[in-house]
């Protein structure tokens, strides 16, 4: 490829990091300014101009995913040989093949889990932990390992950290020094210590390191904020005396400290090569001018060194939507509205899949689910088991193989929901949590048929009529993109809201977000105590607001439950970017929207979670229900979802349909008071449950509008 061609199309500062083609180089990269852009274009123009060849780069980043990316860019770019990988695929592929003349002996097994090694340590040591306490401790030990701490220094090295162990340092320490036993005793080899012994392997044999660094001669490194001291020294090993080395990150995007990751050596780069080229990237390319200006104004009061490299980014696209700032008297208040809000921007075009809630912590994830679920939205959770590691999907993905060669000439849509239809993809989303998820996992999969076979279409209907009858992407073409996506761990779309914590949502964009949660205690969050804890929050609320494209919206809440005392109070990050009177952060309308203070109707104590103001009593309180009614309700419910083509819970939640068993209702007027029967509702299916509840057959409903997406919520309480 002409070197001249590849460098169309990139900015001035763009332009200027893919002409530096000698290291060192640091391109300092705001969020949504093209840093991927920029360092495949580099790398594809020193290839195509001779300064490297393919095979002697490594680009190495943090997910099999972002590699994906990279792979594929440079595929595009003619440069499809160039090795883009994660450091822990890189290491693990270079000790793998030296070990048998390194080493010898049985190569060790790979653990990508700690905690059952971490279990028997902590036990031969006294300790007694549950699993959240097992998962502190493999998360300090990791820590340990990644900042080179060794168990004897332990104590010393944490009380000089200022960092808050998870419990007695010295019983961190005896279970640490116990958990590296084990695994040398039983062969075993943990992500750090691959790392570590890859760089040990460099540095102890000259022969080794001299075959490896003739390989990899042109070094590129991505999200260089988030190195932590083992990487480094892996990189330095791989680097040796040389500094053909280009590293991309932005320092503001620093929010893996807790880790171990440290951006000083981003923003000490042109310290340690006083004659690097540095390059700024930031015109932001992703968000509207509305939402740069709050990202922008969440680093205007940052501290510390990140804060010294900030990049003031400057907009690219057209103007959006003002952000809303709304406060709240409670949590379910909020909750509420931010599903009624997302209801509505479903029902005028926006797609489900490009609306995230975003939160601090993954606890607050349930009254998000809820409200979803109740407004008849639906929904996705990030961060859990990897897509690809699912067991569910796993076996779908091995029968979907089998089926390679007898699939015939039936439609590939079609094939693939036969294939994907005895492990659980029906036709509408089954009641439960546990089998919702496994539904929607697989919808995913039959979803990426689906583009398959409409790219096909798009295809033949581009080629003229002769090919107007082709059937689509076959399953040929769906198998090869489906291996493409686990090999880089790049999960296919659910057409549903994501709800994530601020951690997993970096990397990702939407067009819509919600920021909810936003109190002091919790962004920041309680235990971030030092300035250099309180900048790194401030860094993670920057993170969340640049997911954003087009509509940003900030919300918190006073107080955790209805009618509970209104004592918390608004981020100190929303400081100077929220109205300053709080009559205009929450209208009139809004507040009449918020659900009232509900008594439980056994005890009379006050109502806090969704389920039981649906039930209208404590969960623990007793009641009786007409049990054979709750599976008329649940039968009615299976089909007219079926017949609607909508999740049932769409149109009633199990909760209502329990309450409904619980009241029996005899009239308009008393089921109109169950939560989760508002006004649209009533119209559409009232009949039919009052019909049910009286022993009588249930009349036809009247169809949903809007399909899956249905509409808005009802006003007042949580649609259900």
């Amino acid at each position: 490829m002409d070197p001249d061609r590849v460098l169309e199309g990139l900015d001035p500062e763009q332009l200027e990091a893919a002409r530096a083609l000698r290291g060192p180089v640091c391109i300092l990269a705001g969020a949504g300014t093209g840093k991927t852009r920029a360092i495949t274009h580099r790398i594809a123009h020193a290839v195509a101009g001779g300064v490297v060849t393919e095979q002697q780069v490594l680009a190495v980043t943090f997910t099999t995913r972002a590699a994906g990316e990279m792979r594929g860019r440079l595929r595009s770019l003619g440069a499809p040989r160039v090795q883009a990988r994660t450091f822990h695929a890189a290491a693990l592929r270079q000790l793998s093949y030296f070990w048998p003349n390194v080493i010898g002996g049985p190569t060790p097994t790979l653990i990508e889990s700690k905690l059952k090694i971490v279990s028997h340590a902590a036990h031969a040591c006294g300790l007694q932990l549950d699993r959240l306490g097992l998962r502190d401790l493999a998360s300090e030990i990791e820590w340990a390992k990644v900042t080179q701490v060794r168990p004897a220094d332990y104590e010393k090295a944490v009380a000089k950290a200022g960092r808050t162990a998870p419990m007695a340092a010295h019983d961190v320490a005896r279970a640490y020094e116990g958990y590296e036993e084990l695994r040398r005793e039983r062969n075993l080899l943990d992500f750090e210590s691959m790392l570590e012994l890859t760089a040990a392997m460099l540095g102890e044999y000259p022969k080794i390191a001299e075959r490896v660094r003739d390989q990899y001669r042109y070094f590129v490194v991505d999200e260089f904020q988030d190195v932590n001291p083992l990487q480094k020294l892996l990189l330095d090993a791989w680097l040796g005396d040389r500094d053909d080395l280009c590293v991309v990150g932005d320092p503001n995007q620093t929010i893996y400290s807790f880790a171990g990751a440290t951006p000083s050596y981003l923003t000490r780069f042109s310290t340690a090569y006083p004659h690097a080229t540095v390059v700024r990237l930031v015109r932001d390319y992703r968000s509207s001018p509305q939402v740069v200006r709050v990202a922008n104004g969440a680093l205007k009061h940052a501290r510390g060194a990140a804060a010294e490299h900030k990049l003031e980014l400057v907009a690219q696209r057209p103007d959006g939507p003002e952000p809303t700032y709304t406060e709240y008297d409670d949590e379910l208040a909020e909750a509420t509205s931010v599903a009624r809000k997302i209801a509505v921007l479903i029902e005028s075009g926006t797609p489900a899949r490009e609306i995230a809630v975003l939160f601090r912590t993954n606890s607050q994830s349930a009254g998000y689910e809820q409200a979803l679920a109740d407004a008849g939205v639906p929904f996705t959770v990030r961060g859990g088991t990897r897509f690809f590691e699912q067991p569910v999907i796993r076996q779908a993905v091995h029968t979907l193989r089998a089926a390679r060669h007898g699939a015939g000439d039936e439609p590939l849509v079609r094939t693939v929901r036969d294939i994907l239809a005895p492990l659980g993809l029906t036709e509408t989303a089954p009641e439960g949590r546990q089998a919702r998820e496994r539904w929607e996992s697989l919808s995913a999969l039959a979803q990426l048929a689906e583009d398959i076979a409409a790219r096909g279409l798009a295809g033949a209907a581009g080629e003229g009529s002769e090919h107007a009858g082709r059937q689509g992407g076959g399953m040929e073409e769906f198998l090869q993109e489906l291996d493409a996506r686990v090999a880089t761990e790049h999960a296919p779309d659910f057409e549903g809201v994501t709800l994530a914590s601020l951690h997993s949502a970096k990397g990702l964009e939407w067009d819509a977000v919600f920021l909810v949660g936003l109190t002091e205690g919790m962004l920041p969050i309680v235990y971030a105590e030092t300035t250099e804890q309180i900048e790194e929050e401030r860094r993670l609320f920057y993170v969340g607001v640049t997911r954003a494209r087009e509509y940003l919206a900030l919300s918190w809440a006073l107080s955790r439950s209805p009618g509970g005392r209104k004592s918390r109070k608004p981020s100190r990050f929303l400081d100077g970017l929220r109205p300053a009177s709080p009559s205009l952060a929450s209208s009139r309308a809004e507040r009449r929207k918020q659900p009232k203070v509900l008594r439980c109707r056994i005890c009379g104590n006050t109502l806090i979670e969704a389920a039981e103001r649906k039930l209208a009593r404590c969960l623990d309180c007793p009641a009786d229900y007409d049990e054979e009614l709750l599976e008329r309700l649940k039968a009615w419910r299976r089909a007219t979802a079926q017949e609607q083509k909508v999740p049932p819970y769409v149109i009633f939640t199990d909760a209502t349909l329990q309450a409904v068993a619980e009241q029996v209702p005899t009239g308009v007027s008393q089921l109109s008071r169950i939560s989760g029967v508002g006004a649209v509702k009533l119209e559409r299916y009232g009949s039919a449950v009052l019909a049910l509840c009286a022993g009588e057959e249930p009349p036809a409903a009247a169809p949903a509008a809007g399909g899956v997406h249905g509409g808005a919520a009802d006003e007042g309480e949580p649609d259900g």
